[in-house]
């Protein structure tokens, strides 16, 4: 590759050292067992020290090497100094190292906005740390994670926590990056913890391998912790063959990709544009698609309003299919943006 990476990539290489920044970040306040909880607007949106942390350090990581991006995080954090040592500097080279797809070659900073949702997930967060800190498991170090203690039922909880950084241009996610900070927990003693997963539309995504249910196996996941009468009814009418209830829309969409799901649903306003962006991109890049209950794509302006109000609906295979799906009834209760 000859000259400098494009902006877009060198981006994206940052955004995944970030991420996994992130996840460290993630790991040390749930070791600590000081959440530090707050409830934002009731129980089942929270937010912790490790939201607010791990946030600060993506921003001020990126706005430090790219301070003409616009960046839209979820939580609302006062202006304030950022300690040094929350800042990370570095980038992947293997993606440096990647050609650029020619259509965002020439993208400039103030072209782009990116979406960051710094844990996803947090409500499951909250409940694993309370096992883990009530001694019904075993309180884990965080420098290594001794995950031999990682044997309660309970902690698959962890699987739900993922670090999403959705990158924007012209109102359509092109890259995103997720870590799953405390992937790889169930393996004992000596595992690593953590992966991080990227795509750039046109290039491919990386960091996982890419799996498909059988064309004929419907397994819906959806939402663990903000169900109702319509998202029930919707989830209903794809006639599933099973139903897989979990948490953050990162997770979701990872089930979609390697083979645990053939449908995310989710027939609410209860996600965000952050919760979607990076996420979007990953499955867009491997021919997946991610829509409202409509069929209609979301757009990620800077502008644009933050709630996805006509729910979600996401598959890596035959969208159209559930798309026809859903019920009259589902539409009428949701608002298409």
């Amino acid at each position: 590759m000859s000259g400098s990476p494009a902006v877009v990539m060198r981006l994206v290489a940052s955004a995944y050292k970030v991420a996994e920044k992130a996840g460290s970040i993630v790991r040390k306040v749930l070791h600590s067992g000081e959440l530090g909880v707050v409830e934002k607007t009731g129980a089942n949106d929270l937010q912790t020290l490790a939201d607010r942390l791990a946030q600060k350090s993506i921003c001020a990581s990126l706005s430090r090497h790219f301070p003409n991006i616009t960046i839209i995080g979820e939580e609302d954090l006062p202006a304030e100094k950022v300690e040094e040592d929350l800042i990370e500097k570095g980038q992947e080279e293997e993606i440096l190292q990647k050609s650029c797809p020619e259509e965002f070659q020439d993208l400039k900073e103030e072209e782009l906005v990116v979406w960051v949702d710094p844990l996803d997930g947090t409500k499951e967060y909250t409940e694993a740390s309370r096992f883990l800190h009530l001694g019904a498991v075993t309180p884990i170090p965080h420098k290594g994670l001794n995950t031999s203690q990682f044997h309660s039922p309970i902690l698959w909880l962890l699987d739900n926590v993922t670090v999403l950084i959705g990158i924007a241009y012209g109102g359509r996610a092109i890259a995103g990056v997720i870590n799953q900070p405390f992937y790889n927990y169930q393996l004992g003693p000596g595992a690593t913890l953590g992966r991080t997963l990227w795509a750039v539309l046109g290039l491919g995504a990386f960091g996982f391998q890419l799996q498909e249910l059988p064309g004929d196996r419907r397994i819906v996941t959806t939402t663990r912790s903000h169900s109702n009468k319509v998202v029930i009814e919707c989830v209903h009418a794809m006639e599933p063959h099973k139903v897989i209830r979990v948490g953050g829309a990162g997770n979701k969409i990872i089930q979609l990709i390697e083979g645990r799901a053939s449908a995310y649903v989710f027939a609410s306003a209860g996600c965000k544009k952050w919760d979607t962006c990076a996420p979007e991109a990953i499955l867009h890049a491997v021919g997946g698609k991610l829509t409202d209950m409509y069929g209609n794509a979301y757009c990620y302006h800077a502008d644009v309003k933050h709630m996805n109000s006509a729910g979600v609906l996401a598959t890596l295979r035959n969208h159209e299919y559930y798309v026809s799906r859903v019920p009259p009834s589902v539409l009428q209760a949701l608002k298409s943006d």
